[in-house]
């Protein structure tokens, strides 16, 4: 099951329902876990995605594999998570639910660039770099990486607001 044959005919079978429930369908992988296999299914959308959303999509992505024989006879886990912050950048909706955090940009012409995401559009995306603006064009990305970081600009901006200067 570890095809990409097979795992195109999941994204095809399950992206429907993760779309119904107001999702994106971002991956399906199927991994060996002992006698059983591992379905992983990511979904996000603008905003981020709630417990209950994976609750609900899980329940949904479920009722349709029992319908279909698409995981063959052999046991399998589901597990259906949202993405996590080392997930590439890849398309303009990661770019844009990325807006504000700080992101290294690698570029079609071997270089990288990071900075800050200001704004993003259908054609690209402007970071902020070391205080000035760069606009770069989403097919002279290849992909981007959301960078860690211990104190995020929210959190930066909110000092200070409440009176207390301690």
């Amino acid at each position: 099951m570890g095809s990409a044959t097979s795992r195109d005919r999941l994204m095809e079978l399950l992206e429907p329902v993760v779309e119904a429930e107001g999702l994106d369908l971002e991956d399906v992988t199927v991994t060996p876990a002992g006698k059983r296999r591992l379905l992983r299914v990511i979904v996000d959308r603008d905003g981020g995605v709630s417990l209950d959303d994976v609750a609900e999509v899980s329940r949904s992505v479920s009722e349709t594999l029992d319908a279909d024989d698409a995981m063959g006879a052999t046991p399998y886990v589901l597990e259906v998570s949202s993405p996590g912050v080392d997930r590439p950048l890849t398309e303009p909706r990661h770019w844009r639910r990325a807006v504000k955090r700080l992101v290294k940009a690698d570029l079609r012409d071997g270089s990288a660039v990071e900075g800050r995401i200001v704004v993003t559009d259908e054609t690209g995306v402007e970071l902020d770099v070391d205080g000035a603006p760069r606009r770069i064009d989403y097919q002279d990305l290849t992909r981007g990486r959301v960078q860690v970081e211990f104190r995020r600009l929210d959190d930066a901006e909110n000092d200070g607001e409440d009176g207390d200067e301690g």
